[in-house]
C-alpha cells in the first residue's frame, strides 16, 4: 500500500537522510551503461594485450564539497575537482564518453561536464531535488528522477542535442534511483516512498507499469542486467534486493543483504550484483545465477553507491561519512585500494579517457618499412590501431598504459603523424608524436657533384647547391642547424674543425622532370681559397648528405 506523508515530513526526512548520508545513488545504473564507445575496427591485428580495456577515470560526486572529483585508477590519485551546483548526488557519463551530467539536488539543476576539458560547459534547470540521472544507450537522450509532491514524483526527460527538458513522466513518491535498459526501451525507477518500482516506455514517454512487492520497502536504487532480462532493486527499508523479471513486470525473488541497502550495480558479464550496505559497512556480492549471496566485502564507513567498472576490472565503492572511495578487486573480493574523496561521496560513474602520443622512440626509417618503433604516452590500453599518418602498423602490442610498440607500415617519404586509436578516441597530433620515412634522396644536381668527386669552386663567390626527393615533400625537408660547413683535409679528407653553419640562402623549390628539385644558394667565403670544404645537408627524416669542395 503507498504511504501518503505530508510535504513537511517527507522534506525533514530527505534532510535527516542526506545527514545520515543514505539512499542516494544512481550507481546501480551507472554500472550497467558506464561508456559504450566501440573500439574502432583495426585494419591489421593486433595482439591479445593490445584488446585490454581503455583507460577509465572514475567520477564521483561529492555532496558536501558541492563538486566533483575526477579520479585515476591507475595513478591512484584524483587528476581533477570541478565545482558543480548544490549537494550533487548523482552523476552519469555519456555513451560517447564527451560529456558527465551531475545533478545537483540543492540546485534543482544538471551540471554538464566536458569530460575532455573536466570543465562545466551548460547548466540544465529541471524539477525541485532532482537525484537520480542515466542517459539512453544512443546518448539522444538524459532522465532525471525529481521529487514533485509528497505523493508523486517526476522523470524529466532531457534533449541532449539542445540541453531542454522535453517532457517529464509522472512517477512514484520520491524517485531515488534510475536505470534504462539495454535497447532504451524502458526506464525502471526505485521510489523510495510507497515501495514500488515505475516502468517508463521510452518510445511513448509515459509510464506503463508500476510493480510492488510487500516485501521490497523503500527502493532506494535499480540496476539493469546487460541482456535487459532482469532487474535489481535495492531496498532500503527490507534489507533484500528484489530481483524483477522485466518480461513479466513481476519480482521473481527477494534476496537478503546487509543493512540498508541504498546501491546496487551488476557486474559487465552479469554474473553478479554488488550492494552497498549504508549502515553495516559492506558490499554484498550476489551470484546472479544462483540469487544466494556468495561474499560480503567489508568497505568503508557509510557506502552509498557502489558501480561495477565496465570493463571488469575493479568495483568502485563511495564510502559518504568516511569521504573515501574503495576499490574491489572482484577475481578475489578483497578491498584493494581506499582513496580519499571530497567531502559524502555519493553517486560514481565512469569515462574512458583518450589516449595522448608524447614520444616516438626510433622516429626515422626506410619507405618500405618494417621496422619496430616504441611509442610513448598516455593512456595507451586498449589500444586496437596505431597509424603512421593515414597507414595503419601491421602489429600493435600494448606494453602497459603508457607504452607500445608497432610495426611500421611501408609509406611515401616524409614526416608523418602517429596516432593512437582506443575505445575512447584517437590522439591528437602533437610535434613529439612524429614519424619520419627517408626521403627517396635523389643527389645534388650540376653544378655540384656527390662524393667521391671533389668539385672545384671559386672562394667567394655564390655556389647553387640543388638536391632532389623524387617527391613534394613540402619546404620543410631540411633539419634545423643545417646545412653546415667543414674545413677538410684535402688529401685524406679528414675534418680539420669542427662544422660551422653555412651561410645559404633561404631554402627555395621547383618542379622539374625528375621530380621536385630543392635548392640552396651557398655563400662562400675568401678565405676559402686553397683549402677544402665539406659542404652537409641534414635532413628531417635523420639522413645526411655532403659534397666536397676544393676552392681556388
Amino acid at each position: 500500500m503507498a504511504v501518503v506523508v505530508p510535504a513537511t515530513a517527507v522534506r525533514g526526512r530527505l534532510r535527516r537522510l542526506r545527514h545520515r548520508a543514505a539512499v542516494v545513488s544512481a550507481a546501480g545504473l551507472l554500472g550497467v551503461l558506464g561508456v559504450a564507445a566501440p573500439a574502432p575496427a583495426a585494419a591489421t591485428t593486433a595482439t591479445a594485450e593490445a584488446t585490454a580495456e581503455a583507460h577509465r577515470l572514475v567520477y564521483l560526486a561529492n555532496s558536501r564539497a558541492n563538486s566533483v572529483t575526477a579520479y585515476d585508477p591507475v595513478s591512484a590519485s584524483p587528476v581533477a575537482t570541478i565545482p558543480v551546483g548544490a549537494y550533487p548526488q548523482a552523476v552519469a557519463v555519456s555513451p560517447d564518453g564527451s560529456r558527465a551530467y551531475v545533478v545537483n539536488n540543492g540546485s534543482g539543476t544538471v551540471s554538464v561536464l566536458d569530460t575532455a576539458t573536466g570543465t562545466v560547459a551548460a547548466t540544465i534547470a529541471v524539477g525541485r531535488l532532482p537525484g537520480p540521472v542515466a542517459f539512453s544507450p544512443d546518448g539522444t537522450r538524459a532522465y532525471v528522477g525529481h521529487y514533485v509532491s509528497a505523493r508523486a514524483g517526476g522523470v524529466d526527460v532531457i534533449d541532449t542535442a539542445t540541453g531542454t527538458v522535453t517532457a517529464t513522466v509522472p512517477v512514484g513518491s520520491q524517485p531515488f534511483g534510475l536505470a534504462v535498459t539495454p535497447d532504451g526501451g524502458r526506464v525502471y525507477v526505485a521510489n523510495l516512498i510507497g515501495g514500488s518500482v515505475s516502468v517508463i516506455d521510452t518510445a511513448t514517454g509515459s509510464l506503463v507499469g508500476t510493480i510492488v512487492d510487500g516485501r521490497a520497502r523503500m527502493p532506494a536504487a535499480v540496476a539493469v542486467s546487460p541482456d535487459g532480462g532482469r532487474v535489481y532493486a535495492a531496498n532500503f527499508a527490507s534489507n533484500n534486493v528484489s530481483v524483477i523479471d522485466t518480461a513479466t513486470g513481476t519480482v521473481s525473488a527477494v534476496v537478503p543483504v546487509g543493512a540498508s541497502p541504498g546501491g546496487v550495480s551488476v557486474s559487465p558479464d552479469g554474473a553478479r550484483a554488488y550492494v552497498a550496505n549504508q549502515s553495516d559497512n559492506t558490499v554484498s556480492v550476489i551470484d546472479t545465477e544462483t540469487g544466494a549471496v556468495t561474499g560480503t566485502v567489508p568497505v568503508g564507513a557509510t557506502p552509498v553507491g557502489v558501480l561495477a567498472d565496465p570493463g571488469g576490472a575493479a568495483v568502485y565503492v563511495a564510502n559518504s561519512r568516511e569521504g573515501t572511495l574503495s576499490v574491489i578487486d572482484p577475481a578475489d573480493g578483497t578491498v584493494t585500494r581506499t582513496v580519499p574523496t571530497g567531502s559524502s561521496p555519493y553517486g560514481l560513474a565512469t569515462a574512458t579517457v583518450a589516449p595522448t602520443v608524447t614520444g616516438v622512440r626510433a622516429g626515422h626509417g626506410p619507405e618500405a618499412g618494417g621496422g619496430t618503433v616504441t611509442v610513448t604516452g598516455t593512456h595507451l590500453a586498449g589500444a586496437g590501431a596505431v597509424r603512421f599518418g593515414g597507414t595503419p602498423a601491421t602489429a600493435v602490442t600494448v606494453v602497459d598504459d603508457g607504452t607500445l610498440r608497432a610495426t611500421v607500415p611501408a609509406h611515401p617519404g616524409g614526416t608523418v603523424d602517429v596516432t593512437v586509436t582506443t575505445p575512447a578516441g584517437t590522439s591528437g597530433p602533437s610535434v613529439a608524436g612524429r614519424y619520419t620515412y627517408e626521403y627517396p634522396f635523389g643527389g645534388f644536381r650540376p653544378p655540384v657533384a656527390d662524393p667521391p668527386a671533389v668539385n672545384r669552386a671559386n672562394a667567394g663567390r655564390a655556389v647553387p647547391v640543388r638536391f632532389t626527393l623524387g617527391g613534394d615533400f613540402g619546404p620543410d625537408v631540411v633539419a634545423r642547424d643545417y646545412p653546415t660547413v667543414t674545413p677538410t683535409d684535402c688529401t685524406t679528407g679528414s675534418p680539420l674543425a669542427p662544422p660551422a653553419p653555412a651561410t645559404v640562402s633561404a631554402t627555395a623549390s621547383a618542379e622539374s622532370a625528375d621530380g621536385r628539385t630543392y635548392g640552396y644558394v651557398w655563400k662562400t667565403d675568401r678565405s676559402y681559397a686553397g683549402t677544402c670544404r665539406t659542404f652537409t645537408l641534414g635532413l628531417t627524416d635523420g639522413t645526411l648528405h655532403s659534397a666536397v669542395f676544393r676552392f681556388d
